[in-house]
């Protein structure tokens, strides 16, 4: 695969790094918000209050994607995946005006696309990778409903989304 030959240092750090700008910093900055009083609490509830987060989001998936298009040491899929996630944000700042969109949906059928679309491009079978992510999806999206967060339209909208944004994203960059 791409990762031969690299370090299992320099492969932690990676990961590392790749969770500090997707993940990371956009939860840092909505709990940011919240102390500094711009939304009321962090779980987001009400359409206003995601409009900062995903604008913030944006730019953290907007950087990784700029700043993967002139890596040469990672895998080619990581550039369609970060083009993806960032398609997914102004996709679903968009649908917020009209939707309270399921942001969980969104991501967790976003990584679901990743895997099957790597298991094409790779034309390898990742069998285990895929029943994990197809289990985390499926609670990711249950917990929302049983939780009345959102309506199994909302989720459906978002796990939509997610997963159409990586397809386009796969389809543009690869």
């Amino acid at each position: 695969m791409e990762f031969q030959g690299i370090t299992p240092f320099l492969m932690l750090m990676r990961k590392i790094n790749v969770f500090w700008m997707t993940a990371f910093f956009p939860a840092f900055a909505v709990f940011l918000m919240w102390r500094l009083k711009f939304i009321n609490n962090v779980m987001l509830r009400t359409q206003r209050e995601r409009i900062a987060p995903y604008i913030i989001t944006m730019i953290f998936y907007w950087w990784m994607w700029y700043l993967s298009r002139s890596f040469t040491d990672q895998p080619e899929v990581l550039r369609f995946f970060y083009f993806g996630i960032f398609l997914t944000t102004i996709i679903g700042l968009t649908a917020n005006n009209f939707t309270k969109i399921s942001m969980h949906a969104m991501g967790v059928a976003g990584a679901f696309m990743f895997v099957v679309l790597t298991c094409l491009y790779y034309q390898q079978f990742l069998g285990a990778d895929l029943t994990a992510i197809t289990l985390l999806a499926g609670i990711a999206c249950t917990a929302r409903l049983l939780l009345h967060e959102h309506s199994g339209g909302e989720i459906t909208l978002g796990f939509i989304t997610g997963a159409l944004c990586q397809l386009v994203a796969y389809k543009l960059m690869m």
